[in-house]
């Protein structure tokens, strides 16, 4: 809406939902913030009643990994309310299911965070739970390590991992060290519905520091988990202006790893992020300066963590010696291949999601494990079944130790990264080696992914339904309803997965091609290349908005 275009009125209700909440709010600051808000929708200025109703649109809800919204006032938002009211609701379904022990809070460095994860622990303390508060902002992986270890009940993590500096968000993590799956998630959004105001909410200080040992023990554990014994390699690291910095770099040299150079100007916890558009390893560009210093330094291996350090991205020096990360699948199944080769454990499971590359159903078949695909997220795959020895996704999670961090963890994935890097330099090869090595034994397996950003979601929904209604000639159509909103359409060596995104306002289409490898690999990568290239073409034109 422009300055001199009609404005939107303030309607009573909006008017009357933001007075509600600022009677009800006890931080004084979103408190005055909303006032501010209100004062200058009343007094009609442009955009004002728009925010407004944005802020008071409902209440942020569990979606694919907890909540996550914008710091700011107001019932849509990452606040001091919110997060009192949510924890309220999650004690209150603990208890109904007789689940009255212990809980661990933590934190990142994000706005916001601290006070946060101050708020949530005085909830869960006046709730009779035994609230141990980890010291400081640390990784992710680390709260869900303790809450496996120590069979507690819950673990509460306040963090928005690698979502834009605005954003902070609430995990949650149920006996077991694993994320909430429905219906928990539902039940759970219920009970905090049903939570009186935030202001009258019982809090308490009565909870317990966690103590540098008892994170030491996650170091420890970490340390243990290489399985070859070669440690020379130098590393390039960034942990993306979160916690995972200093951290990765003690983990690393407990584990042997000595030679770690990190990216200076992303080394410190910075919640406003100053060098990175989009704190995602993923992204275009996020990675440059790591990858800088890579080369700088004659690096063998780059290592970049997102902000909470939950995800793990391989970089690597290409034959002509310029740098690149690895896609998700590349890291997922150089990992994967390696556990394999050395797990102890009898009739092995292997995971990975639905939108991922075939190419671990192959590697474990020849190892003579098992393997099984889930829908996308951590939740469900540290749930593929017994035996889980690994598992991952293509956006970077890998859980490379599940007995005792069932949830993808980015630290030690970069420890087990070192230890595959090393053996390979040992023995004069590379990881690219090792991936050109995985084409030959099992076929070249090239994967893409075509994304599509809505404003209006209604739109989302509308071309899945055409999806359905009209699916393309050439392919196996399959759709995953009720299950999932994803439908998957297949050829002779295609898979094209197509499925709304459970984090962003995206509609997502995950491509694979395989292409047999019979003698020449380059010849075999060219042919490839260009049939996911006509692949990704016919997708991006079917899904044509």
């Amino acid at each position: 809406m422009t300055a001199g275009g009609p404005r939107t009125t303030l309607t009573p209700a909006l008017r009357d939902a933001a007075f509600r909440w600022i009677a009800d709010d006890p931080s004084p600051d979103t408190r005055a913030e909303l006032q501010g808000v209100l004062a200058r929708a009343m007094g009609g200025e442009p955009g004002a009643v728009e925010d407004l109703a944005d802020r008071m649109a409902g209440t942020l809800t569990f979606g694919t990994a907890g909540l996550r919204g914008p710091v700011r006032a107001g019932s849509n938002g990452m606040n001091r309310a919110v997060v009192i009211r949510t924890t309220a609701g999650l004690a209150d379904w603990l208890r109904a299911r007789g689940d009255t022990g212990t809980v661990f809070v933590g934190r990142d460095a994000r706005h916001g965070s601290e006070e946060f994860a101050e708020a949530a622990a005085s909830v869960l303390a006046a709730a009779g739970f035994t609230v141990r508060v980890l010291p400081g902002p640390l990784p992710t992986p680390v709260l869900a390590f303790l809450v496996r270890k120590h069979g507690a009940v819950a673990g509460v993590q306040i963090t928005a991992s690698h979502n834009p500096p605005a954003d902070n968000g609430y995990k949650l993590y149920l006996a077991g060290g694993g994320q909430i799956v429905p219906p928990a998630d539902r039940e759970i959004e219920a009970a905090i519905a049903a939570v009186p105001a935030a202001v009258s909410v019982p809090l308490s200080k009565d909870y317990l520091p966690v103590s540098d040992a008892e994170v030491d023990e996650y170091l420890e554990r970490v340390a243990s988990l290489p399985r070859g014994t070669a440690r020379d390699l130098r590393v390039a690291l960034t942990p993306m202006h979160g916690v995972g910095g200093q951290f990765a770099v003690d983990a690393l040299r407990r584990a042997g790893f000595t030679d770690v150079r990190v990216v200076r100007s992303q080394a410190v916890p910075d919640p406003d992020f100053p060098t990175v558009a989009f704190p995602n390893p993923e992204e275009p560009g996020a990675a440059d300066e790591l990858l800088k210093l890579a080369a700088e330094e004659d690096a063998d291996l780059a290592i970049a963590l997102d902000p909470d350090a939950d995800r793990c991205a391989l970089g690597v020096r290409e034959r002509d010696g310029s740098w690149r990360m690895l896609r998700g699948d590349e890291t997922g199944v150089l990992l994967g291949s390696l556990i394999l080769s050395t797990v102890d454990k009898p009739d092995p499971l292997v995971a990975t999601t639905i939108v991922s590359s075939s190419l671990l159903k192959s590697i474990a078949a020849a190892h003579g494990a098992r393997y099984a695909e889930t829908l996308t997220g951590f939740k469900w795959l540290v749930r593929a079944g017994e035996g889980l020895v690994f598992a991952y996704e293509e956006a970077l999670g890998n859980c490379v130790d599940p007995e005792h961090v069932n949830d993808k963890d980015g630290i030690s994935a970069a420890v087990v990264a070192c230890d595959l890097a090393a053996g390979l330099k040992s023995a004069g090869r590379t990881l690219l080696d090792a991936l050109d090595q995985l084409a030959v034994d099992h076929g070249l397996h090239l994967t893409d992914q075509v994304s599509l950003r809505f404003t209006d979601l209604s739109r989302i929904g509308a071309l899945m339904a055409r999806l359905r209604a009209e699916p393309p000639a050439g392919f196996a159509f399959e759709d995953l309803l009720p299950d999932a909103d994803v439908v998957r359409l297949t050829a002779e060596g295609v898979r094209v997965v197509v499925r709304p995104s459970g984090t962003e306002p995206k509609l997502k289409a995950y491509l694979e091609v395989v292409e047999p490898v019979s003698g020449d690999l380059d010849a075999a990568r060219a042919r490839g290349a260009d049939r996911l290239a006509a692949l990704r073409a016919q997708v991006a034109e079917l899904l044509k908005p």
